[in-house]
């Protein structure tokens, strides 16, 4: 991650780093400015000292025990000697846990006292490593244990009990250590659902973020390029024809400044909404389909020529929701044949009947003359679609067989 995304990323260790686990450190990524190894924290400096401790302390009982051995000359003192070597071995168990687990099987098979350092290597072993690696090292180690107290037997333990409980030492240290193994995976695991969880909350949050703006992009396509094109049409006919009647002029002036009026105010709507943030519900009312015959008014008193076809059953039952992506799609016909097929006749028809659906159809023949094209077209066709389709329902549009061009629209109304 680069940028505000990377200010915003959550923290998978909010205490001190000194109580984890180098290899926690690592995986937790706490350590981002050292490569390689990591370091020792404090922790392990005194868990591995523990370790040591506890090494030298078994060597050391099963010093005392060589006395009552028949070793040959100078065994004990090869014993004692391998065994402080394998002591002083235990603080490399974090760096090669499986080599130094490998190399205690015949080290603790021929020296009694390096019986401390082998159970500090399998259960290191057992910590960091798979289970697989860990059941070849404990079974070479219990396949010796029988073969080790015939030879070496302890005359105040029968031989069978030091079988069993070698047996069971093994078994105690290889499942603390897959234990402690299974502890630090479930912390990883959790860490990473947590990133996961943050993230997808994240992209939610864009994905939110980014249906809105274009829900307000949409809103404002549909209600500017209507109240703007009102704007041109009328500032065109003050311009070709200056010397028209002094009413004229004056309804044209007003209809330009009430347009204008009206359009700052859903630009100041819709500012506020990218302003806050979240829509205001104190603002005016949506339009919906009983506000269909004022847009046709509207139109009708800017020059063009508008019929309108209504054989809707219940027209006080429709949705909402269904009524203003009606009255949308009628406003954007509107707006396209007053920008490609200036004076033409344009038939705006709506029928339904709950349960049957609505229809809207915007229809106009081909203008008279060429008409120049107009930046942008197909924008508002392009959201129309997917605000029906939002709907449940669908919108198709094309040229007709007359050499129109027609706007029809499917919604569901239950």
């Amino acid at each position: 991650m680069s940028g505000d995304k990377q200010e915003h990323a959550p923290q998978a260790f909010a205490g001190p780093r000194w109580l984890l686990p180098s290899a926690l450190v690592k995986e937790l990524g706490l350590d981002p400015g050292r490569s390689g190894r990591t370091r020792r924290t404090a922790r392990d400096w005194v868990v591995d000292f523990c370790c040591f401790l506890l090494a030298v302390f078994i060597g050391l009982l099963a010093a005392d025990t060589l006395r009552s051995e028949d070793l040959p000359d100078g065994y004990a003192t090869f014993d004692q000697v391998l065994g402080a070597l394998s002591c002083a071995a235990v603080w490399l168990r974090r760096r090669w846990p499986l080599g130094l687990a490998v190399a205690m099987i015949p080290i603790g098979f021929v020296s009694n006292t390096a019986g401390g350092a082998a159970v500090v290597a399998l259960f290191t072993l057992a910590v960091h490593r798979p289970f697989r690696y860990v059941a070849w090292v404990a079974l070479a180690e219990l396949a010796l244990v029988p073969v080790f107290f015939w030879l070496r037997p302890d005359p105040d333990v029968p031989y069978i009990w030091a079988i069993v409980f070698g047996v069971l030492l093994t078994g105690a240290i290889v499942g603390w250590g897959m234990f402690v193994r299974s502890k630090r995976q479930l912390m990883l695991s959790l860490r990473d659902r947590a990133l996961r969880a943050e993230t997808e909350a994240v992209l939610r949050a864009e994905q939110a973020q980014r249906l809105a703006r274009e829900a307000i992009a949409r809103e404002m396509h549909d209600v500017l390029a209507h109240r703007l094109t009102l704007l041109s049409v009328h500032a065109g006919a003050l311009e070709f024809r200056p010397d028209a009647p002094r009413e004229e002029i004056q309804r044209a002036a007003g209809v330009i400044r009430e347009s204008a009026h009206e359009a700052l105010q859903d630009l100041r709507e819709i500012i506020g909404v990218l302003r806050a943030g979240e829509a205001d519900d104190g603002g005016r009312p949506q339009p919906t389909l009983a506000a269909l015959e004022a847009l046709v008014a509207e139109s009708r008193e800017a020059g063009m020529k508008v019929t309108l076809v209504q054989r809707v059953t219940d027209p006080g039952a429709v949705p909402s929701s269904v009524g203003r992506t009606a009255y949308r799609i009628a406003q954007e016909g509107l707006t396209n044949a007053r920008k490609h097929a200036p004076g033409t006749e344009v038939t705006v028809t709506v029928t339904g009947a709950p349960g049957e659906g609505l229809s809207v159809a915007v229809r106009n023949p081909a203008p008279e003359g060429r008409v120049p094209h107009v930046p942008g077209s197909g924008q508002g066709l392009i959201g129309l679609t997917e605000r029906a389709t939002l709907a449940g329902g669908r919108l198709e549009h094309g040229p007709a067989a007359d050499g129109g061009f027609e706007v029809r629209g499917r919604l569901p109304w239950a």
